[in-house]
């Protein structure tokens, strides 16, 4: 039976979503939350996670190229933490190093320079941040 599950690519302007199951291995990205300092608007997850239902929730973990942490590092853990505590769903934490690169050129080679929005760079990075978490189960 497939499993939902959502992931989000935190930042302190904008955190992407996306969301997808586990039987095909694939995400689609949803609209991304503006946040104030990294806080978002809790009403708008909420109605995210009523629509889908998801099972578990994942957190892009931020991490420099030799895998130490970085000052975005904590802050995603207490997203992550906060996401647990509201919403009573099992929240796991993905390395989600370079996924924002990736975004970026996957973008780039659909629409071109004029398609790099930051929307839609988080929301890809959220999909690439699941489809990752998919891979290592």
């Amino acid at each position: 039976m497939a499993r939902t599950i959502l992931a989000f690519d935190f930042g302190t302007y904008s955190i992407g979503c996306a969301v997808g199951q586990d039987i095909t291995g694939t995400a689609q990205g949803l609209p991304s939350f503006k946040a104030q300092d990294g806080i978002p608007n809790w009403d708008q997850i909420e109605k995210v996670i009523k629509e889908w239902q998801p099972e578990r929730l994942v957190v892009g973990l931020p991490l420099n190229m030799d895998g130490s942490e970085q000052p975005l590092t904590q802050r995603a853990k207490k997203f992550a933490n906060r996401l647990n505590g509201r919403f009573n769903l099992p929240v796991e934490l993905q390395d989600e190093r370079l996924t924002t690169v990736s975004a970026k050129a996957e973008i780039f080679e659909r629409g071109g320079y004029k398609a790099l929005k930051k929307d839609k760079v988080d929301s890809i990075s959220a999909c690439l941040i699941l489809e990752s978490w998919f891979e290592t189960q």
